[in-house]
């Protein structure tokens, strides 16, 4: 059995698992104990039965007291799945929730690396797959470690015997299990990789079907999906192989043993040594010592994947985020401005500085704009104002204040943020735009509406600002979508705004609207836009190119 099919960190990153715990122990104990009284008195009334010492009317009470504990076998049994189904909920949402949090804290740069269908996959089918592990699987395991002791326990009061080759042939079973789910796990982890790739593969295809057509590329990717769909299945194949064969390996172990049980109880019983309710007691009760396992080995299977998917996400989860200090008194931007200080961001994987050493000062209420050629880090220094980047060398300051002393909450409430590609919710336009501000009033939100210049958009849809924008914002275009974002911002009313290339991949006559929408927002305020389009940089005060000389405008 891999050491992975029980991980602490559930524990931590899945509180409900706590509850779960205590439950099953508290009725695998209950169910210990039921299972030795239900054998018994079944030995006891058959033994009675067979003398011929007792009619009918003798076993009533032995009878009804048997029937007692069947009925509590069957209502542990009940509260046990019940108890398991619905911290198995709690716990999926618990671990959803923590990956959803941590991607929204990290931002762009941080949680999860993998492309976004790697993410959904992981949130969604794998996380899923845990139901196995926490109806069937985690329930076992603390079956596992009371139920076979309480069972060799009160065969050792009845036969000291049978307890002891009980005793010594029950350790097999965990051998067997441990060599067979070694390679079940490696081939799990497997299958769940290409699970994601598929997965990944399949929505970025979709996604960018359009692109793909435009340049004749749709049907080139026919073969890599099939490809990937090819090595899943052959993976598929061969863990369910190992599954059935492992089954059966576990079944043969369990069932030499009983027999070589029920052999020397037999052997005993006829010559004397051993009383035959006694030796009901143990036939009936020793198989039940290696049921445990032989359902946790079967079950192992179904959990895997689950555990696999976890394995993940733990991993995620356990990423460092962004930590800010305890100041909540934060300086306004647009009164102290902002300044650079010898700042060095280092990215994973990247041999050299994505910024190193940068120096800048912005004044109050001034237009910054930041350019240099793709990957100059433009975006990271966004990133480290919005707080969702760290920095190996230098500090920003607010005014005189370090901005890691500030309390990040409070200082992104003082800002706003315009993404290259802000994501439209399958809402309408009115919840998109109020997404930052949602308390804002009508009043307010026509002004930024009318600000954002999406006027002519709104009286073209049907229903106005009640349209549902579909999926990812379908019914609007890439640059109504820079309007609606910028009307996001316009709506939050904050000191600083950071625009990260607001004009990107948009035609002349939309960029042209575009800037109309940034010159409004960014009156008043202290704006940083990272820009490499003429048209954009002519709307600074100020440009800085990150060769780190500042040219004036």
């Amino acid at each position: 059995m891999s050491a992975r099919t029980y991980d602490p960190r559930l524990l931590r990153h899945a509180p409900a698992t706590r509850t779960l715990l205590a439950v099953t122990v508290a009725l695998g104990t209950l169910a210990a104990v039921a299972l030795v009284a239900q054998a018994w008195l079944l030995a006891d009334v058959i033994g009675s039965a067979v003398d011929g010492h007792s009619g009918v009317a003798q076993l009533r009470g032995p009878l009804a007291a048997l029937l007692g504990v069947v009925v509590a076998r069957a209502a542990i049994a009940w509260l046990s799945q019940v108890a398991a189904s619905r911290t198995g909920a709690r716990a999926k949402s618990q671990l959803r929730a923590g990956l959803l949090r941590g991607a929204a804290l990290t931002g762009p740069d941080g949680l999860v690396r993998e492309r976004s269908g790697e993410l959904a996959m992981l949130a969604t089918r794998g996380i899923d797959a845990l139901d196995a592990y926490y109806t069937l699987y985690l329930p076992q395991l603390c079956l596992v470690a009371i139920v076979p002791l309480v069972v060799v326990a009160a065969i050792a009061a009845a036969d000291w015997i049978s307890a002891a080759i009980i005793a010594a042939t029950l350790p097999q079973i965990p051998l067997f299990m441990a060599l067979v789910g070694a390679s079940t796990q490696e081939r799990m982890d497997e299958q769940f990789r290409l699970l994601q790739r598929l997965g990944g593969h399949f929505l970025d295809v979709v996604t960018g079907l359009g692109t793909l057509k435009v340049f004749g590329r749709a049907k080139a990717q026919i073969a890599t999906i099939a490809t990937v769909t090819e090595r899943y299945r052959r993976v598929a194949i061969a863990t369910l192989r190992i599954s059935f064969l492992s089954s059966l390996v576990l079944e043969l172990v369990s069932t030499v043993s009983v027999a070589i049980v029920a052999v020397a109880v037999g052997l005993r019983l006829l010559g004397g040594d051993l009383d035959l309710r006694t030796a009901l007691f143990v036939l009936v009760l020793a198989p039940e010592a290696y049921l445990p396992l032989r359902q946790l080995g079967a079950n192992y299977h179904a959990s895997v994947e689950g555990m696999s998917a976890a394995q993940q996400a733990f991993d995620a989860l356990e990423r460092p985020l962004p930590t800010g200090g305890p100041r909540t008194d934060v300086p306004d931007p647009s009164v102290t401005g902002l300044s650079v200080r010898e700042l060095t961001v280092l990215r994973a994987g990247s041999p050299r500085p994505v910024l190193e050493g940068l120096s800048l000062t912005i004044e109050p209420g001034q237009v910054v704009a930041v350019t240099g050629p793709s990957g100059c880090g433009k975006s990271t220094l966004l990133g480290v104002l919005l707080g969702l980047v760290a920095q190996q060398a230098g500090s920003v300051y607010v005014g005189e204040v370090e901005l890691g002393e500030l309390d990040l909450a409070a200082w992104r409430a003082r800002l706003a943020w315009v993404p290259q590609r802000p994501h439209m919710f399958a809402a309408s336009i009115a919840d998109n735009v109020r997404l930052g501000r949602p308390d804002a009033s009508a009043r307010q939100l026509s002004m930024a509406i009318a600000a954002a210049g999406l006027d002519d958009v709104v009286e073209r849809l049907p229903d106005g600002l009640q349209t549902p924008l579909g999926s990812a914002g379908a019914v609007l275009s890439a640059g109504e979508s820079q309007r609606v974002a910028l009307a996001r911002a316009f709506l939050r009313d904050t000191p600083l705004l950071l625009l990260d290339e607001p004009t990107a991949a948009l035609d002349g006559a939309t960029e042209e609207q575009v800037l109309k929408a940034v010159r409004s927002i960014a009156h008043d305020r202290t704006t940083v836009i990272a820009a490499h389009r003429p048209a954009l940089i002519a709307l600074a005060d100020s440009v800085v190119a990150l060769d780190r000389t500042m040219v004036v405008a």
